[in-house]
């Protein structure tokens, strides 16, 4: 088995997506697909966003999505915010203060076919990336109008 990088060398972006790598790598399959559901973007992006020769950074609009379908541990998710506020200071602050959130679980029936059940996920996942964008609005930064509404 090899050892994990140390993700504190070179570049701060590089780091902690070497973190995110190395966690997701000791997470079961299907981590990926559900982050790319989750977060309404494809595999390509994931990929993107965890591989360190990529420059791509990844939003701080994500991050809470991602601690929580890749079961960060208390220890892993410290170390990735302390990293992440070193490539990003300006949005490591709010990193930091998000990640304070606290988890809820829902309990859902199953519905006994793997589409519906994946279709009820689907929507109690949109609907709390729906909450999220509002509470995100509500502390702090200006609300943002759709195209057309007053």
């Amino acid at each position: 088995m090899t050892q994990p990088q140390d993700p504190d060398t070179g570049d701060p972006t590089a780091a902690y997506k070497t973190l995110l790598r190395q966690v997701i790598a000791n997470r079961p399959s299907g981590v990926r697909n559900r982050l790319a559901q989750a977060l309404g973007k494809n595999k390509s992006f994931i990929s993107q966003i965890t591989n360190p020769a990529y420059d791509t950074p990844i939003p701080a609009a994500h991050l809470d999505a991602i601690f929580e379908i890749v079961h960060f541990s208390t220890d892993e998710r410290a170390r990735f915010i302390d990293l992440y506020a070193r490539a990003h200071p300006r949005h490591g602050r709010a990193a930091a203060t998000r990640s304070q959130m606290r988890p809820h679980t829902v309990h859902l029936p199953d519905l006994g076919s793997p589409a519906l059940n994946r279709e009820i996920d689907d929507l109690v996942d949109d609907f709390m990336g729906q909450l999220a964008k509002i509470l995100t609005r509500s502390t702090g930064s200006t609300p943002r109008r759709k195209a057309g509404k007053p």
